[in-house]
């Protein structure tokens, strides 16, 4: 009947809501090292990857600040969606102007951690807008870094800044 399958869409949704949620908790201490939605496709196509994780203590400091200033110039500063970017890639998309990302560090770590890439980029963000927001509330600043900088994907199968430099 209509009302079962509505029931059970209703307890899918929860389950993958709470999926990010839990995940979230087990990602907080530093000796665990989380894999990215796209290294688990990855492993699940046969592919491989690449991936060495380093400590945030181990990463130059000059490293991690120049992706700040690529990545999220005000990463340090908003509670892991930046409104004032979003609000100006809003503001061109209404008057007609091609539009700009505004996804911050977390968002993009969210996004890697828990989100699929394309297609439905928009149902995406909807669901994005709120985890990074989670996220970065429960995760301190050097974590949420700590993390990025070890499952973003540098080239193809290869995630993590030591890969990178190692290639």
């Amino acid at each position: 009947s209509l009302r079962r399958i509505g029931r059970r869409c209703l307890v899918v949704a929860l389950v993958l809501a709470a999926i990010p949620v839990v995940l979230t908790f087990l990602y907080l201490p530093s000796f665990v090292h989380p894999i990215s939605t796209l290294m688990l496709k990855d492993l699940a196509t046969f592919s491989g990857y690449d991936r060495r994780w380093v400590s945030i203590d181990d990463v130059a400091p000059v490293l991690a600040h120049s992706v700040i200033m690529s990545e999220d110039g005000q990463f340090c500063f908003h509670r892991g969606v930046d409104l004032g970017e979003l609000r100006g890639v809003v503001d061109d998309a209404l008057a007609g102007e091609a539009t700009r990302g505004a996804s911050t560090i977390t968002m993009q770590t969210v996004k890697n951690l828990f989100l699929w890439s394309r297609p439905l980029g928009s149902v995406r963000k909807v669901v994005e807008l709120p985890l990074a927001v989670y996220f970065d509330a429960v995760m301190s600043k050097r974590r949420i870094m700590e993390i990025y900088l070890n499952i973003a994907e540098w080239g193809p199968g290869i995630y993590g800044i030591e890969a990178a430099a190692s290639t």
